[in-house]
C-alpha cells in the first residue's frame, strides 16, 4: 500500500493547527460554510480521533507522545502544552453548543435550499437538530472522554483537575443527550406492495423471473424475525409503532430519519439534558443519515469504549436500545441489498433506487457500506467480501474516480456539488421551504470501505488487488488536497482533480471533507494493524521445502565441526542457527517471512561451503 499513512495524519495535523491556530487562538469555521454544530466537531475529530483511534499517535500521555506528532502539532506548544490547549478548545466548543442548557445540534450554515425556491432558509430552520449531527457528536464526545480519562491519571495541578473534570461533565452530558436525540430519530416506514413505494421497492429487489406476490412472500418471509423484533422490542424513543406493521402483507423499512421524527415522544432520563425538541422529520429512513447514525453508534459499544468503561449507567441504558436498532437496521438492508432471486444482487444492480423513486450510484454506495458492515460482524457465515470489492471498483470507475470524465459527464454531480437530498418536514418549522442536505464525500467513503475490504480479505491475492485500487483512489484524493496558502494540506479543491471540467476554486478548507479524508487514513492503518490474512498453502509448501534443504545442510556443518574454519565462521553458524530457528517459529503464521529467512540461511550455508572448497583448492 502507497498510502503513508502515518506521514498523511501528520501533515494533516500540522496544516490543521497552523490554519486554526495562527496566532494563540483557535479559529472556528471553514471558508466554505460559516460556524454550525457538525462542522466544528469535524474540525476538532480531524485531530483527536486519529490520536485516540491509533496508538501509535496518541497524544494523552505525556512522557509517550512521539517525536513526529509533537513536531507536527507544535503550533499548539510542546508536550504539555498539547494535551491543555486542546482540553480548552474542547471545552469552548461543548460550552458554545449549549444553549440555556441544552445542547444544540442544530444543521446551521450546513442547510440549503433549492435554487428555483429562490428562498434562504428560516432562523427557526437553522436551528433544528440533525441527525448527522447527533453522530458527530457522540464520537466526539467518546474521543474526548476516552482522552480526558487517560490524561488525567498523570495531572498534579488541581486548576487542571478541575478543567478536566468540568470537561467530563459537559462532553457526559452532550453524549446523553446525543443518544437520546438518536433514538428519537429512529423511524419505521410502512406501504403496500401494490403502493408506489411497493412497486418500486420490489423491481429493484427482483433480479430474476419471481411472480410479484411470490417476490413478496419470500421477501417477508425473510424479514419475518426484523419485524417481530421492531414490533415487541422497540418501545424507547419511539411514538405508536404504525399499526400496519402488525400487519404480515405490509412492507416496511427501519433506519433513521433526518432529524427528530414529528410525534416522536420524549426520553425517561434521570440525567438533565435540558429541554427535548420536538420532532419535525417525516417518519421515513433516509439511507444517507441511516449510514450516518450507525457509524456514530458503533463506537458506543466499541473495543476502546468498552476498556476505558467510558459510558454511565444512564448511558449504558441508551447505549443497550441504539445497538437493537443498528443490529435490526443493518440485517434489515443487508437482506435486501443481497436478496438471492437471480444472477445477481438488488445491490449490483446500479444505480440503487430508494422507494421514493430517487436513484443514484451514491444511494448504491452507501448501502455497500452497510453489508460490508455485516461483513465485518459475522466473518465467515457467507458475506462474500470479493463480491463487494468488485462493486466498488465499478462505483469508483462510475463515478471517474479510477477514469477520466466525459463531456458533460453527469457523474461530476456525485462531486460537485453532491447528491441533494430534500428533508421533508423541515417546512413545518417557521413556515419555510424544504430545506436541503448536500452529500459529496463520495470519493473518501469509496476509499474508506475498499479499505474495509482489503482488511476483511482472506488472501492475500485479494488483499493486495483491493490495496492497489485503494493507492489509485488515494492519488485521486490527494490531487484534491488545498494548494492554495489559505488551508494549504487540507481538503478539498475537487476542479485540482477534473480538470477537464470548468469547476471554481473555493479556496479554502471544508472540515466535512477534512474529516472524511482523515476516517479513511484510519480505515488504512487499520489495515496495516489486522491480522494477518488466511495462509496460500502453496506459499506455506514452498517455505517447508526451503526449510528442510536449510536444516538438512545446516546439520551437515555442524556434523563436520567449526575448530578448523575459525572465529569468524563460527561467529557466522550462531547468526546461521538463530534465523533458521527463526524460520521454524514463523513456518504457520507467517510462511512468507519464514521462507525469506530460511532463503538467507542457504546462501550463507552456501557461502560457507564455497569458502571450505576454495582452500582445498588452495592447500
Amino acid at each position: 500500500m502507497d498510502i503513508q499513512t502515518r506521514r498523511n495524519i501528520l501533515e494533516i495535523w500540522r496544516a490543521t493547527v497552523n490554519h486554526c491556530y495562527p496566532d494563540g487562538k483557535w479559529v472556528w469555521g471553514g471558508h466554505r460554510n460559516g460556524r454550525n454544530s457538525i462542522s466544528d466537531a469535524e474540525q476538532l475529530l480531524t485531530i483527536l480521533y486519529p490520536a485516540t483511534a491509533i496508538d501509535a499517535l496518541k497524544i494523552d500521555r505525556v512522557d509517550q507522545t512521539a517525536d513526529d506528532a509533537l513536531d507536527h502539532l507544535s503550533s499548539l506548544g510542546n508536550a504539555l502544552d498539547i494535551p491543555r490547549r486542546l482540553i480548552g478548545i474542547l471545552s469552548e466548543y461543548m460550552r458554545t453548543y449549549e444553549v440555556d442548557g441544552t445542547p444544540d445540534f442544530s444543521g446551521g450554515s450546513y442547510f440549503k435550499t433549492l435554487e428555483e425556491d429562490e428562498v434562504e432558509p428560516r432562523p427557526e430552520q437553522l436551528g433544528l437538530h440533525v441527525v448527522d449531527s447527533y453522530s458527530m457528536s457522540i464520537s466526539l464526545c467518546l474521543a474526548t472522554l476516552g482522552f480526558l480519562q487517560v490524561y488525567r491519571e498523570g495531572i498534579k495541578s488541581p486548576r487542571m483537575r478541575r478543567e478536566v473534570e468540568e470537561l467530563q461533565e459537559l462532553a457526559s452530558k452532550r453524549l446523553t443527550a446525543a443518544m437520546a436525540g438518536m433514538l428519537r430519530s429512529f423511524a419505521i416506514y410502512t406501504y403496500l406492495p401494490t403502493d408506489p413505494s411497493g412497486e418500486t421497492m420490489c423491481r429493484m429487489i427482483n433480479q430474476g423471473s419471481i411472480g410479484s406476490e411470490n417476490l413478496v412472500d419470500y421477501l417477508l418471509k425473510d424479514l419475518d424475525e426484523i419485524r417481530t423484533s421492531l414490533e415487541k422490542e422497540l418501545t424507547l424513543g419511539l411514538g405508536q409503532v404504525a399499526d400496519e406493521l402488525e400487519n404480515p402483507g405490509r412492507m416496511f423499512e427501519c433506519g433513521w430519519s433526518w432529524g427528530v421524527v414529528d410525534g416522536a415522544p420524549d426520553i425517561d432520563l434521570t440525567d438533565d439534558i435540558g429541554v427535548q425538541p420536538a420532532g419535525t422529520a417525516e417518519a421515513r429512513p433516509y439511507l444517507y443519515f441511516t449510514v450516518v447514525a450507525l457509524d456514530g453508534i458503533k463506537d458506543l459499544f466499541n473495543e476502546r469504549t468498552r476498556i476505558l468503561g467510558l459510558l454511565s449507567d444512564e448511558q449504558q441504558r441508551l447505549a443497550s436500545a441504539l445497538q437493537l436498532r443498528w443490529d435490526l437496521t443493518r440485517q434489515f438492508w443487508a437482506k435486501i441489498a443481497t436478496f438471492d432471486t437471480g444472477r445477481r444482487w438488488p445491490l449490483e444492480d446500479l444505480p440503487w433506487v430508494c422507494s421514493d423513486g430517487t436513484e443514484s450510484d451514491y444511494y448504491t454506495l452507501l448501502l455497500t457500506s452497510i453489508v460490508i458492515e455485516g461483513a465485518s460482524s459475522e466473518r465467515g457465515l457467507g458475506v462474500d467480501v470479493e463480491r463487494l470489492g468488485r462493486l466498488l471498483d465499478e462505483l469508483a470507475s462510475r463515478g471517474r474516480i479510477t477514469r477520466r470524465l466525459v463531456a458533460d459527464d453527469p457523474a461530476i454531480a456525485l462531486h460537485v456539488p453532491g447528491m441533494r437530498r430534500q428533508l421533508y418536514g423541515s417546512e413545518k418549522a417557521g413556515d419555510g421551504p424544504v430545506l436541503l442536505w448536500i452529500v459529496s464525500s463520495y470519493a473518501s467513503l469509496v476509499l474508506k470501505l475498499v479499505l474495509r475490504v482489503a482488511e476483511l480479505a482472506d488472501d492475500n491475492v485479494t488483499r493486495l488487488r483491493y490495496l492497489d485500487l485503494a493507492d489509485r483512489i488515494w492519488e485521486h484524493i490527494e490531487r484534491r488536497r488545498i494548494e492554495a496558502p489559505n488551508g494549504r494540506g487540507l481538503w478539498d479543491e475537487p476542479a485540482q482533480a477534473f480538470t477537464d471540467m470548468r469547476l471554481d476554486l473555493y479556496g479554502g478548507p471544508s472540515w466535512y471533507h477534512t474529516e472524511r479524508v482523515v476516517e479513511a487514513l484510519v480505515a488504512a492503518a487499520n489495515v496495516s494493524l489486522s491480522q494477518t490474512p488466511s495462509t496460500d498453502p502453496e506459499l506455506a509448501r514452498f517455505a517447508v521445502k526451503l526449510i528442510a534443504e536449510a536444516e538438512h545442510l545446516f546439520d551437515q556443518e555442524l556434523l563436520r565441526g567449526t575448530n578448523d574454519t575459525g572465529v569468524r565462521l563460527r561467529e557466522k553458524f550462531q547468526v546461521v542457527g538463530a534465523r533458521l530457528r527463526r524460520a521454524r517459529q514463523l513456518r504457520d503464521e507467517r510462511p512468507g517471512t519464514a521462507g525469506v529467512l530460511a532463503s538467507e540461511v542457504l546462501r550463507e550455508l552456501d557461502t560457507i561451503d564455497a569458502a571450505r572448497q576454495d582452500t582445498a583448492r588452495m592447500s
